[in-house]
């Protein structure tokens, strides 16, 4: 069967892998609603295309805190990557350096940040999560920086593991021939298998959770590389993430995966785009599965988009060969709405070429 959009991969993805590592990806908190509305939410936006202009040539390029990048789609961070694949992130970082875009790897990475650097060239930035040893958190940093990437994205949204049940059901751990190549030779413990989620009494173990603003600025005196907030879903986190020195906002709800019943990343993204005033670049992450989608995002503000679990699917199905079809297609299809939205560059984006639901006149209720 020919591919010839980027969902397909999850059905292949679906019947590869091992059900507890499919789940693990696939799943999100709770009722999943967020999960859904993550994905229906771009459905309410419509276009605005604009005519008989001159599409012949058609401008992607970008710049992301000063690193030129082919196209506004850049790969977010997921863990655990060889769980899907045995080549795992080195896969992954090479089809972002092929397709001329950022990859961000995960601090719960299967390969080392020494690791994915010896893949070769390519712009990559570091997630990270704040470990209550804070000495483990300043090494890590340094590590990043000396392996050459250039961003740091703070995941602020998970002070504590949501409640994700298929890996509780699942009894989920990462399998044994696996571990967290960042953390090898600290005495931090391993992710055992427990009662639950294995991963839940990880991150509750080692994860900081007095973690806050203070924290933002803490790390920029161990660090000279930009740090983007990445989970940030209100105008009043917009605002202190910038009074805090943030380069960079990312709005995300860690993939539905923490806390459930919170908006769409795409719902959330103009509220958050207006508070920031253009001070700082704001990035979606979350839900993105089409050219079409990019589009929308970029005409609410977006300075770019992150996508994660079609990276781990692809990579399931078809290794590093997966991973540069999705963000082909995604870049193909992107190239595709903005020639047939009348736009030749992405300044060329505006918030006209879309209408929203909550654009639209709300009927008046009846007496």
């Amino acid at each position: 069967m020919e591919i010839t959009n980027v969902s397909e991969y999850e059905a292949i993805a679906k019947q590869k892998l091992p059900k507890m590592a499919f789940d693990y990806y696939a799943s999100g908190a709770e009722d999943q609603w967020t999960l859904q509305e993550n994905r229906n939410a771009f459905s309410r936006i419509l276009f605005r295309p604009r005519i008989l202009i001159d599409v012949s040539k058609i401008d992607m390029a970008t710049t992301v805190l000063g690193f030129k990048i082919s196209m506004p789609i850049m790969i977010a961070p997921t863990a655990f990557q060889k769980m899907a694949h045995p080549e795992g992130e080195y896969a992954t970082a090479r089809a972002a350096s092929a397709a001329g875009t950022i990859m961000t790897l995960s601090s719960w990475a299967t390969s080392s940040v020494e690791e994915v650097a010896s893949t070769g060239p390519g712009i990559r930035f570091f997630q990270l999560y704040v470990y209550k040893d804070r000495n483990v958190v300043a090494q890590l940093v340094r590590r990043a920086e000396r392996a050459g990437f250039k961003a740091i994205a703070l995941t602020v949204d998970t002070p504590r593991l949501g409640r994700r049940e298929a890996d509780i059901k699942n009894r989920f751990t990462l399998p044994p021939f696996l571990t967290l190549k960042n953390f090898e030779g600290l005495d931090l413990g391993k992710m055992d298998e427990a009662n639950d989620s294995g991963l839940a009494s990880y991150v509750a173990g080692q994860i900081d959770r007095t973690l806050s603003w203070k924290d933002v600025k803490w790390l920029q005196t161990i660090t000279k590389l930009p740090i983007l907030v990445k989970g940030v879903l209100t105008a009043e986190d917009a605002r202190l993430s910038i009074q805090a020195g943030a380069a960079g906002i990312i709005v995300s709800n860690h993939g539905a995966r923490q806390l459930d019943y919170v908006p769409a990343t795409i719902m959330a993204l103009e509220e958050v785009v207006k508070a920031a005033q253009g001070r700082v670049p704001v990035f979606l992450d979350g839900g993105v599965r089409r050219g079409t989608d990019v589009f929308k995002a970029l005409a609410l503000g977006a300075s770019g988009i992150f996508i994660g679990r079609p990276v781990v699917y692809s990579l399931a199905a078809e290794g590093e060969a997966g991973v540069r079809k999705v963000l082909q297609m995604l870049r193909d299809e992107f190239e595709l709405t903005m020639a047939l939205s009348g736009c030749r560059s992405l300044s060329e984006i505006t918030r006209n070429h879309i209408v929203a639901d909550w654009d639209l006149p709300k009927p008046l209720a009846r007496l």
